[in-house]
């Protein structure tokens, strides 16, 4: 029997290492299931909407949100090694800038109607988080665009203009409304909010009780 599909919206910033994690660990608990009812969508929010167009150095940044190295630190230490007890790649010295991610938004908003977003999420991560690369540099965007099949030259060239951005200060705006103040936040078929990076267990079990509502119903 075909499930009904169930919506699950992520609200999530390309530069926010909990939503990498909660993604990957998400990914692992769908590859588990197989046929899963969700059908995803990813949404704007950023971490800092008051960076610069143009970011800023990581260590400035870094030190400037955690009020100083030591806490800084701390943070990163933590995030690093829930990473590694997880298994997952991660390599926060690579780093050398903190982007704005308003254009990144846009490319992730033009590879939905593209049905490319989650490959464009994937590739987004894979490029900040482990390469190291500045998703805030339009080349670079561009090229994360051809990697999953999106035209190149045409979001190169949208990108020069302010198409969407407007449109996305707006759902950043709407989230933080709803009562979102940190990502992840995962909302299960429009009424559950799920927030953090959650275990595969907790995905497998929420998927499970999704199927025995719909076979019940």
């Amino acid at each position: 029997m075909a499930h009904q599909p169930v919506k699950l919206d992520i609200m999530s910033d390309p530069i926010c290492p909990w939503c990498y994690i909660g993604k990957t660990l998400l990914d692992r608990a769908l590859e588990a299931e197989g046929d899963h009812p969700f059908l995803v969508e990813w949404h704007p929010f950023q971490l800092n909407p008051d960076m610069p167009t143009d970011g800023m150095d990581r260590a400035d940044y870094l030190e400037t949100k955690f009020g100083g190295q030591e806490n800084a630190v701390k943070v990163y230490s933590q995030i690093v090694e829930h990473a590694k007890s997880n298994n997952i790649p991660l390599n926060v010295g690579d780093i050398k800038r903190t982007p704005n991610t308003l254009d990144a938004h846009r490319l992730i908003h033009w590879a939905r109607l593209e049905g490319k977003q989650n490959a464009i999420v994937d590739a987004m991560f894979k490029a900040y988080f482990i390469e190291g690369r500045d998703i805030g540099d339009h080349e670079v965007l561009a090229d994360l665009a051809d990697s999953v099949g999106m035209d190149a030259s045409v979001v190169t060239r949208l990108l020069k203009t302010d198409s969407d951005l407007d449109d996305i200060k707006q759902r950043d705006a709407t989230a933080r409304e709803m009562g979102v103040n940190s990502v992840p936040t995962f909302i299960v078929g429009g009424r559950h909010a799920v927030p953090g990076a959650q275990p595969p267990d907790l995905w497998r079990k929420v998927i499970s009780d999704l199927r025995e509502q719909q076979t019940d119903s």
